[in-house]
């Protein structure tokens, strides 16, 4: 069996007294697209900053282990995780505005990854970031390479963004909501394009996001996380055929065309009331009793542990009847 691209046992990032991520486990094979899926504030992107080594000055991250490609990250000096950045393993971060330097044109970027991780000559290097650019879906690189960010509209950042971590054919790119703050049509490009990147050089995809439509779409496995905690894993075809945690099926319950409604059926979508906790007030035992329509006096007591349901199916719920 090939080893996956990356593996991620036990992920535990504290700051300071906070817990951000509590126990977060999965692996990524060559060519798979996985899904981390939940609340803003659940987790999600400290997950992956971790992984990357990215984390701030006061953040801590523990794990069993954090192995990428066999290599285990958690054992590496910053320098060793810095040569990986950009040329192993990219990201492409939430806001492509933030993630740019508005004091820089996009030539100047583009050239500067290139030339760190390739070697190459500025003329070198700007022909070949104006060849991305091309390979990403805009029109005028050229042009486009002379401009700064703030000439370009949200849908050519996040290509910019596309074109910078792809640049050197990454193993595994993480993409970190990516379709924030972009019109459906522009969105619907960009995932295209992802996974079209994603089949033509084999990639492992680890794709951060809230919109449950997308997840539908694109991914092959997902895990749902809560208060820093993964709630359920499956395969994605199973997860939305099948839900089993409250959590879970409150989310889709909020998604418009959910299968579950049934075929040509109209209903109301519904709101999970309340929020996530802040990670500084976490309840004991199930973080989502508090907004679950199922908790019972059991949920209180100890939190769950994740527990086989199915074929590649697990679930963190005391409730072991909501899925019936």
């Amino acid at each position: 069996m090939t080893a996956p691209v990356l593996d991620i046992a036990d992920l535990r990032v504290d700051f300071g007294t906070v817990a951000a991520v509590r126990g977060i486990s999965l692996q990524i094979a060559r060519g798979e697209t996985h899904c981390l899926v939940g609340e803003s504030g659940c987790g999600k992107s400290v997950t992956s900053l971790a992984v990357m080594g990215l984390l701030a000055r006061n953040g801590r991250r523990q794990a069993r282990h954090i192995r990428f490609q066999d290599q285990d990250l958690l054992g590496l000096k910053e320098s060793a995780i810095a040569r990986l950045r950009g040329d192993k393993m990219a990201m492409i971060f939430q806001e492509p505005m933030t993630s740019l330097n508005p004091a820089y044109t996009i030539g100047s970027q583009m050239a500067e990854v290139l030339r760190r991780h390739r070697g190459l000559t500025r003329t070198a290097a700007l022909d070949r970031a104006a060849e991305l650019l091309s390979r990403v879906g805009i029109t005028a690189p050229g042009l486009r390479l002379g401009q700064f960010p703030h000439q370009l509209s949200g849908g050519l950042r996040q290509r910019v963004m596309i074109a910078i971590a792809v640049a050197r054919r990454p193993r595994l790119l993480i993409a970190d909501e990516p379709t924030t703050a972009l019109d459906v049509t522009i969105q619907a490009q960009i995932m295209a394009l992802l996974e079209t990147l994603r089949r033509e050089r084999g990639m492992a995809l680890l794709l951060i996001t809230h919109d449950l439509g997308l997840v539908a779409q694109h991914a092959d496995r997902v895990v749902v996380m809560y208060a820093g905690l993964a709630v359920e894993e499956a395969p994605a075809e199973r997860l939305f055929r099948t839900p089993l945690h409250p959590y879970t099926k409150g989310l889709l319950a909020s998604m418009p065309g959910f299968a579950g409604a049934g075929a040509g059926v109209r209903r109301r979508l519904k709101a999970i009331p309340g929020s996530v906790p802040h990670p500084s007030r976490v309840p004991p035992g199930c973080p989502f009793r508090d907004r679950c329509g199922w908790a019972a006096e059991e949920c209180g007591r100890a939190l769950p542990e994740l527990e086989a349901r199915g074929p590649g199916h697990r679930v963190r719920c005391a409730r072991r009847d909501v899925g019936v």
